[in-house]
């Protein structure tokens, strides 16, 4: 397993980490991800310390809270082995504070997640939106607080626009506070907006990259073709998850599919395993997550790592992929001499 710095900080992560999505399988739309529970849970943690894989990403809203008490009963008496995050700000109960990033809603959260999860500490907590009714000043006060209590040792955040993310940074750099390292983004081969404003921003400040839904919302599992019925076990099935996830138009879907398909040929790999390991050669990507209904898509998940596309291949990926950029982009990619952009298209 390869390792790298989570952005500009001390801590090494593995180049893939394990999402707990599919733990617990309460709720409509969680269901549709899986049903994992703590025995089975217990055994693809198994197979990801054997591979190296150290890191597993959970959230307060994975199954109402069932993901993280299942990781937790997991990893129980191998604490020291393992690195936990978990996310928090997306509205989990009826009350009024029940949502957002509040002082009030993050120690609660925190202290939540360090319960149900049976630790004292989170290796990293990551917001799981921007909260424009709260101060910024407020959040990162209270996250600098955790910090200092040792409740939490690396910040992040995710799903944040360009802007959301720099105040936040200008905003810990002026007072001093714990600042983001990581930003868990979607980024995927049919979803590249990451590359115009996040992956800039990141180069820059020394943001790493925590990749969520590396498949695309499902869709490079080699299981969706052409003039084919989705299967059965797609989340594209359920209606709630197709409707929360990226969307992507269908013919630019099956472009995408038609290249990924050609490299399969020339590497006697598997659609997933190219897909991830494109995504392994960006600038920025600290680690990929990965999730897994069984050890078989687990295992398969594992077979991206330990040989790279080369550059034709790669290339070749990045042209059926490319779409038009939206301004400011197409403009400033005009004037690549003093505004490169960190990939090629």
């Amino acid at each position: 397993m390869e390792y790298r710095s989570l952005g500009a900080s001390g801590l090494q992560v593995p180049v893939l980490s394990l999402g707990t999505g599919t733990f617990g399988g309460r709720g409509e739309l969680f269901a549709a991800w899986g049903q994992t529970d703590v025995a089975e849970a217990r055994r693809l943690i198994d197979v990801c310390l054997d591979a190296g894989l150290n890191l597993f990403d959970s959230a307060d809203v994975y199954s109402d809270g069932a993901a993280e008490e299942i990781l937790g009963a997991a990893i129980q008496n191998r604490r020291d082995q393992v690195l936990i995050s978990t996310k928090a700000t997306f509205r989990h109960g009826t009350a009024a504070n029940d949502v957002g990033s509040s002082r009030h809603a993050l120690i609660r959260a925190i202290d939540r997640a360090l319960r149900r999860l049976g630790t004292d500490y989170i290796d990293l907590f990551q917001l799981h939106g921007f909260d424009a009714v709260t101060p910024v000043e407020e959040t990162l006060r209270t996250l600098d607080d955790l910090v200092a209590a040792g409740k939490i040792r690396y910040l992040g955040c995710s799903n944040f626009s360009g802007w959301h993310l720099m105040k936040s940074l200008a905003v810990s750099a002026h007072y001093g506070w714990a600042r983001y390292v990581a930003h868990q983004a979607y980024y995927s081969l049919v979803g590249r907006e990451y590359e115009w404003e996040l992956m800039p921003l990141a180069l820059d400040q020394g943001v790493g990259g925590v990749i969520w839904s590396p498949l695309g919302w499902g869709r490079l599992t080699g299981r969706i073709r052409r003039g084919q019925p989705l299967p059965a076990t797609s989340r594209l099935q359920n209606p709630v998850a197709a409707r929360v996830g990226p969307q992507v138009p269908e013919e630019y879907l099956f472009h995408v599919i038609d290249a990924l398909d050609e490299v399969a040929a020339e590497t006697g790999k598997t659609v997933p395993q190219i897909a991830l390991n494109w995504l392994l050669q960006r600038p920025t990507v600290s680690t990929v997550i990965i999730g897994a209904r069984d050890e078989t898509q687990l295992r398969e998940n594992l077979g991206a790592i330990g040989w790279n596309l080369t550059p034709d291949q790669v290339a070749k990926l990045d042209r059926a992929s490319a779409v038009p950029k939206i301004y400011p982009y197409w403009h400033q990619a005009g004037f690549a001499e003093r505004n490169p952009f960190p990939t090629p298209d």
